[in-house]
This record gives C-alpha cells, sequence and structure tokens, in this order.
C-alpha cells in the first residue's frame, strides 16, 4: 500500500513572500523517488498553537509529516515547541546536542545557542552526515530546518530510513491535443488503471506540442498500459512523443 505524507511549512517569511520556498519542490520528488505519496502542503505562521493544530490533524490522517522552518535559536523559532504542544509533551533539552553546541561554539555558547538542543520529551536526535545538529524525529513527525541547504542535506540522510523499496514509475505523453478534446480519454484511462495518477499539463503558446499527459504509479505494467491506452486512441497527427 503507497504510504502517505504531508509537509508543513513553517515562517512568516513565506507567508510574505521574503523568501521564495523551495523545500516543497524538493521534498515532493525525492519522496517521489521513494514511493512516498506527497498529499498535503500547509504554509503556517510562526505560532505555536497554529503549529500545533495543523501538524496535529497532518500526523493522523498521514503516514509521515515534514516540517519545514523554525528550529534556530531566535525568538521566532517556536517549531519544537509546537511540535511538543501538538504531541502534549513537555520540551526538553538533549544533553548531547548541547555538548555539541558547547563543543562547537566554545566561550561564545550562549543560552540562544542551546535553544537548537531542544526537542519534544521523547523524541529521538538522528545524527546527519555533514549537518551540524542532528534532525528531531517524534513517531512519524520529521522536524528539518529552513534553510534550504541544510534541508536538503538533512533530507537526503533520511532517505536510507524512509526507503521501503517502493518506487513510483512515470511515462509522460506530449500531444497537440487540447485538454477539452482529450478530457473524456482521459478520465475513462483513470478509471481503467485506479492505481495510476493521469494529470494533463497545458503548455501555452508552445511549438512542440499543446499538452503533455503524465502517468504516475508503483506497477510499471499499469503505467506502460495507461499511456498505450492514451496513443492508441489518439489521432495519430496529434501524437508528439512518448517519454
Amino acid at each position: 500500500m503507497r504510504r502517505t505524507a504531508a509537509a508543513l511549512i513553517i515562517g512568516n517569511e513565506i507567508l510574505s513572500g521574503k523568501i521564495a520556498d523551495t523545500n516543497t519542490t524538493y521534498l515532493a520528488r525525492g519522496l517521489f523517488e521513494l514511493g512516498i505519496e506527497l498529499r498535503r502542503v500547509v504554509v503556517c505562521p510562526d505560532e505555536i498553537d497554529t503549529i500545533s493544530r495543523e501538524l496535529s490533524e497532518l500526523r493522523t490522517s498521514h503516514d509521515l509529516v515534514f516540517t519545514s522552518g523554525g528550529v534556530g535559536p531566535t525568538h521566532d523559532d517556536v517549531t519544537i515547541e509546537g511540535v511538543a504542544a501538538s504531541f502534549e509533551r513537555p520540551v526538553v533539552q538533549s544533553e548531547g546536542v548541547a555538548k555539541m553546541i558547547r563543543h562547537y561554539y566554545g566561550e561564545r555558547t550562549n543560552d540562544a545557542h542551546l535553544r537548537m538542543a531542544n526537542m519534544p520529551e521523547g523524541g529521538e536526535m538522528i545524527r546527519s552526515s555533514d549537518a551540524p545538529w542532528p534532525t528531531v524525529v517524534i513517531e512519524n513527525v520529521f522536524v528539518l530546518p529552513g534553510v534550504p541547504e541544510i534541508f536538503e542535506l538533512k533530507f537526503n540522510d533520511l532517505r536510507r530510513r524512509l526507503d521501503q523499496g517502493q518506487e513510483f514509475h512515470s511515462r509522460a505523453v506530449f500531444t497537440l491535443s487540447g485538454e477539452g478534446e482529450i478530457a473524456s480519454l482521459l478520465e475513462r484511462i483513470a478509471k481503467a488503471f485506479p492505481g495510476v495518477m493521469v494529470g494533463s499539463y497545458v503548455k501555452w503558446k508552445a511549438e512542440d506540442y499543446r499538452t503533455k499527459v503524465t502517468f504516475d504509479g508503483n506497477d510499471r505494467e499499469a503505467v506502460e498500459k495507461a499511456a498505450d491506452m492514451l496513443i492508441g486512441e489518439l489521432a495519430p497527427d496529434l501524437f508528439v512523443r512518448r517519454e
């Protein structure tokens, strides 16, 4: 059975447009490669109650949840508190991470630095290969930083833990048809292959094609047959190529 995932993107800077969110795209692609279906993305402000409320809904309705942002040393980094509130657990300090922080900053270590050693009680700290601090994991929730370079590094280190040998297979068919012309055909294909996700994407003012149709699923044979059905029922002059 296909695992599902959700993302909780945390940060006033995302909602204000000051920072472009690239972590969702990276996460979606990585999960896709692992055969995990990202089904929902929520963006919320740096508010403990909001984080707690949104996370409680996401973690009970999805197999996995990944948060992004709000785990630094400043006053608005309240993700850990929000995650702890969702699980109704206190925030505690990881002695191991606190030791790492003191070693890293030396005499410059202050209370703000040590905030990065906080975690919900009962959580787990997973040490990444090159990331400066471990990743907090509690049950099915993975707490990741908002800085894209570190987010990507930590997610890549989690891939082995997440990999259960599943994968998505994808095919794309490029056509000269408009979406309206093939809508009924795509609906029939979706009904004929319920395990395959069928998507259509129009390219405005394209020179080589008008609509790209994608087929994604865990069953390679079903994906191939779904693409075959589209090509077989398209007028030959409307078929451009298959990838």
